[in-house]
């Protein structure tokens, strides 16, 4: 991660993926209101945003690693306060594991258990609140770290391998949600006929 100009880098990539995230889960979001219509977009955009996912959660552990291992950089960024480290930051993460996993499960199960749906919807509920928590938290340092990174004068080197960085996983996600999508053949008739 040191080639994508270090902490303050990396601090850019993470608000560029939170950004995509943003928008791939309004999205996501609209398909919620309106499921029995929408669930083939629900399904598609819900595997799509696995990539991203992996890519916030990659690039925030790293900070978390790189300033715990003390490096000075990560250090003199300092910690998130504590309600947002401690209480906040680990229920994101464990219910979006939820949310996404029992999500992809669903993909291998028939739809007659509705286990995993009711595991899915209980994750999404604690997922919903966290993370918006979360963002609001984050939202002025994402205004202000995209602000950064687009304009010519304030940025980082590197930008073009943070930019391809999202871009490839943008790309990932559409590619596994499209090699994925016709697993869901059966929740997809499911939800048309009840």
């Amino acid at each position: 991660m040191r080639s994508l100009a270090g902490a303050d880098g990396n601090a850019r990539l993470t608000a560029g993926t939170g950004l995509l995230l943003i928008v791939l889960l309004a999205v996501e979001g609209v398909t919620i209101l309106f499921l029995r219509p929408l669930i083939s977009v629900h399904v598609f955009v819900g595997l799509m945003l696995i990539p991203p996912v992996a890519l916030k959660v990659a690039s925030t552990g790293w900070r978390f690693v790189r300033y715990y291992t003390r490096n000075r950089a990560y250090v003199a960024h300092g910690p998130p306060p504590p309600l947002m480290r401690f209480v906040v930051a680990p229920v994101v993460v464990v219910s979006t594991l939820c949310v996404f996993g029992t999500g992809a499960a669903m993909l291998f199960v028939h739809p007659h258990d509705q286990t995993l749906v009711g595991l899915h919807k209980a994750s999404f509920i604690v997922w919903l609140a966290s993370t918006g928590i979360h963002v609001l938290f984050h939202l002025p340092r994402l205004a202000r770290l995209t602000r950064a990174e687009l304009m010519p004068s304030t940025r980082l080197p590197a930008r073009p391998l943070r930019v391809a960085l999202l871009g490839a996983a943008l790309a990932a996600g559409v590619i596994f949600a499209a090699s994925t999508f016709h697993l869901a053949s059966p929740w997809l008739d499911w939800v048309r006929l009840h």
